[in-house]
C-alpha cells in the first residue's frame, strides 16, 4: 500500500558522507523516509586526489564540497537533516547511534564510514609518518613538503640537505604512485627552476612496496610500465621490500638498507573507521570490515546497513569471492541498490559492474585496465583526468580543477606552493570540547 503522508515517516540515519553515504542520500525516497546524515565534517571531499593537494597542484577547496549547499538547495532539504559530529558506536538495542555530545534515534541505520589508514600493528607511526586519507592530512604533507624544499634552499650542510629532501613513499598502490609521480614531477621540473640553490640530485624519492610489484591488483603491463614513468621522473622504486621501523627520522627497510628521512609519506594499507557496536555480537571481516549480505545488511542485525569501503561482501558475488575492491564505483553501486531495495521494499542482491582502475604518474604518463582494454600514456591519461573531472561536486569546482591542470600542462608551473599554517593563538579547546 502506497504511504501517505499522514503516516509516519521511517528515520534512517546515515553515518558518513563520502561516495556512499552521499549518493545514497541522494537517492532515498524521501516521501518516505526522514533522513538524518551525520559526518565528521560539514563537506563531502575527492580522496582521489587528495595527492594533488599534498603536491600544490589543486587547492583543498576544489575538491572540497559543502555538504548543506548539496543537501539543502540541490536536495531542497525535504525530509533531511545534517549533524557534523563523530559517531563512536551504535546500541543496536535501543536504536541509536552514540556521538560524543549527543544520541540519535534511526529506525534503519546505514554505516558508511569508509576506511583510515592501517599502520600494520605499529601505531607509533601514527604521529611520526604523513598520510592522505583526508583533506587535513593532506594539507600538513603540503605543508611539510614546501617548508623542507624552503629549509634545504638555504642550508649549507650537505647531509642536513640530503635528509630535508629525502621523501619516502610506503605504499605502491594508486596513491603511493601518484604521490611518487607528483614529487618526482617536482623534482625534475620545478625544483632547478624555482630552487637553483638546491642541486637536483640532493632530492631523493623512494617508493617502498613489500608485494613484488606496484599496483598489485592491476595488469601486469601496468605495474610495468608505471615502474617506467616513475624512473624518468628520477623516483627510485624498491619492490619486495617492506619497513620495518621508522624511529628518530631513520627508517629501517627490510632488506638492511637505513635512509635518513625527514618525510615519510604512509600509503600502504587501510582499515575500516572503528565503530563499536553494543548489543550484539557481530561477525568482522578482513581490514577491520563489517560482513554483509547481498543486500549489505550486517549479518547479526536487524535494521542496520554497511556500504562501501567499511562493507564486506564475501560468497556473494561470483566474481569476487572474497569481497569487492574498495573502489568509489563499488560505494556508489552499492548505495544506489540499496536506495531501490529500501525505497521499493525490494531484495534484489548487489552485482558489481566493474568499470575499470586507473592510476596516472603525472602529465601524460597513466595506466588504464577498462576491462579487456588495456591502455597508457597519453589516452590513458585524458581518460583518468575526465572521469576524476566530471566525479567532482560542484560546477565551480570543476571549473577551477580544469583550469589549473590546464595552466600546469603547458606551464609546468602552480600558483599553489604557498606555505600557510595556522597561527598558534589563541589557545582553547576546539569549540569548548573535552
Amino acid at each position: 500500500m502506497t504511504q501517505t503522508s499522514s503516516q509516519p515517516k521511517q528515520r534512517v540515519v546515515i553515518i558518513g558522507g563520502g561516495f556512499a553515504g552521499l549518493n545514497l542520500v541522494k537517492t532515498l525516497d524521501r516521501n518516505k523516509f526522514e533522513v538524518t546524515l551525520i559526518n565528521r565534517h560539514n563537506y563531502h571531499s575527492f580522496p582521489p586526489l587528495f595527492y594533488q593537494i599534498a603536491s600544490s597542484g589543486l587547492d583543498p577547496g576544489d575538491i572540497c564540497f559543502p555538504l548543506r549547499r548539496e543537501m539543502f538547495r540541490r536536495l531542497d532539504g525535504k525530509n533531511i537533516s545534517l549533524i557534523m559530529g563523530n559517531a563512536t558506536a551504535v546500541d543496536v538495542n535501543r536504536h541509536v547511534v552514540k556521538l560524543d555530545d549527543r544520541e540519535v534515534e534511526y529506525d534503519k541505520l546505514v554505516i558508511a564510514t569508509g576506511t583510515t589508514n592501517n599502520f600494520f600493528n605499529m601505531p607509533e607511526l601514527q604521529q611520526d609518518v604523513y598520510t592522505l586519507k583526508s583533506a587535513p592530512q593532506a594539507i600538513r604533507c603540503r605543508n611539510q613538503i614546501l617548508y623542507n624544499l624552503e629549509k634545504a634552499a638555504n642550508v649549507t650542510d650537505p647531509v642536513e640537505r640530503r635528509r630535508l629532501l629525502s621523501f619516502v613513499v610506503i605504499g605502491g598502490g594508486p596513491t603511493g604512485v601518484e604521490i611518487a609521480g607528483a614529487l618526482g614531477e617536482m623534482k625534475r621540473y620545478v625544483v632547478p627552476r624555482e630552487y637553483p640553490s638546491i642541486p637536483q640530485e640532493d632530492m631523493r624519492i623512494l617508493l617502498v612496496e613489500a608485494a613484488p610489484k606496484l599496483l598489485g591488483t592491476m595488469d601486469p603491463r601496468s605495474s610495468e610500465e608505471v615502474e617506467g614513468y616513475l624512473k624518468h621522473l628520477l623516483v627510485d622504486v624498491k619492490t619486495g621490500v617492506g619497513m620495518q621501523s621508522y624511529k628518530e627520522g631513520i627508517v629501517q627497510l627490510a632488506d638492511g638498507e637505513t635512509i635518513d628521512s625527514d618525510t615519510v609519506i604512509w600509503t600502504a594499507g587501510v582499515t575500516g573507521v572503528k565503530l563499536d557496536i553494543e548489543g550484539a555480537d557481530i561477525e568482522r571481516g578482513r581490514g577491520n570490515r563489517f560482513v554483509v549480505d547481498g543486500q549489505n545488511r550486517v549479518k547479526g542485525i536487524d535494521d542496520v546497513y554497511a556500504i562501501g569501503d567499511i562493507a564486506i561482501m564475501p560468497d556473494v558475488d561470483p566474481a569476487f569471492p572474497g569481497g569487492h575492491p574498495q573502489l568509489a564505483q563499488v560505494a556508489i553501486q552499492q548505495s544506489r541498490l540499496l536506495a531501490k531495495n529500501l525505497n521499493k521494499d525490494a531484495n534484489k542482491s548487489f552485482v558489481y559492474n566493474d568499470k575499470g582502475t586507473m592510476a596516472t604518474v603525472g602529465r601524460n604518463r597513466a595506466v588504464a585496465d577498462l576491462g579487456k582494454l588495456h591502455l597508457k600514456g597519453f589516452p590513458a591519461w585524458f581518460i583518468w583526468m575526465f572521469i576524476h573531472l566530471i566525479s567532482i561536486l560542484g560546477m565551480r569546482n570543476k571549473i577551477s580543477v580544469l583550469i589549473n591542470w590546464i595552466w600546469a600542462y603547458f606551464s609546468y608551473q602552480s600558483s599553489l606552493r604557498v606555505l600557510i599554517r595556522p597561527d598558534k593563538y589563541p589557545v582553547k579547546n576546539r569549540w569548548r570540547e573535552k
